[in-house]
């Protein structure tokens, strides 16, 4: 594996420790407001300094990152889940079934740009994160099932499927036991690169106040709040801690991606 993806795995197990020790790393409290102490820049007391109302933003960076990661990882689980059945499905028996799910069903999820739909359904919905997870897994699965699909189209033709075929297995063991473990590989990949098109999104949609409500420590949330130029000219930490944040979540798991990209691929990797 690549330099690169080697960062990417050190950067998430470090995001992992703090998700997990969050209450003893962050001992402020993230909610708590005291006007005297706005704009304060970093220091011992505070190390990342304080925002708009008082509040503490590294405790705040630091609880953020427990919700960028729980839509992460709950979007791709869901997402890979309901995309692999689908596509699994569609792939295998062929006929009217990859007709209607690849020329209807997908499409039609195609048809919209991913950010819109989400945006329009959490505007239906209304605000909360339970709600912005049910868009986003909406809106993520046709990718894993397309990609699925795709797989399963290439493995079904394999000898040994035909083999077993042959010899009376079911649909489902043909499946489950030889076709999905011959084509998982590019779903793994593409599982690292949503989790970062997840995170980013979820921060997105906080920043167009369709996400996480404030005064939750949603990094999109807390980015929205410092972007005037007033608090960019007072207090740039209040915006720069978030956004790195958010920038090095993005880019270890990419990172992770493109690694495993190039480690599953033959080719790549003897290159």
């Amino acid at each position: 594996m690549n330099r690169l993806a080697i960062i990417g795995l050190i950067i998430v197990a470090i995001l992992v420790l703090v998700v997990i020790f969050a209450p003893w790393i962050a001992t402020q409290d993230v909610g708590q407001t005291n006007l005297t102490m706005r704009y304060l820049p970093p220091s011992a007391a505070h190390w990342f300094g304080t925002d708009a109302t008082g509040r503490d933003v590294f405790a705040r960076v630091i609880f953020g990152a427990r919700i960028s990661l729980r839509v992460g990882v709950v979007v791709v689980a869901v997402s890979s889940v309901v995309g692999t059945i689908m596509g699994a499905l569609a792939g295998y028996y062929g006929g009217w079934v990859d007709r209607f799910m690849s020329g209807y069903v997908f499409n039609v999820f195609l048809a919209f740009p991913g950010l819109l739909l989400a945006i329009a359904l959490v505007a239906f919905l209304g605000a909360g994160l339970n709600k912005l997870i049910f868009a986003l897994c909406i809106i993520g699965w046709v990718g894993y099932a397309r990609l699925i699909r795709g797989q399963v189209l290439k493995v079904r033709e394999y000898d040994f499927v035909q083999a077993a075929r042959a010899i009376g297995a079911g649909d489902i063991r043909i499946l489950v036991v030889h076709i999905l473990p011959n084509a998982i590989q590019p779903l793994i990949v593409q599982a690292s690169l949503g989790m970062a098109g997840a995170v980013l999104s979820e921060a997105a949609l906080s920043f167009l106040g369709l996400g996480v409500p404030p005064p939750a420590p949603s990094w999109g949330v807390m980015i929205e709040e410092a972007r005037d130029l007033s608090t960019l000219a007072m207090a740039p930490h209040a915006l720069i801690f978030p956004g790195l944040a958010l920038a090095l979540t993005v880019l270890a798991f990419n990172f992770i991606g493109d690694g495993l990209r190039e480690y599953l691929d033959p080719r790549q990797r003897k290159r």
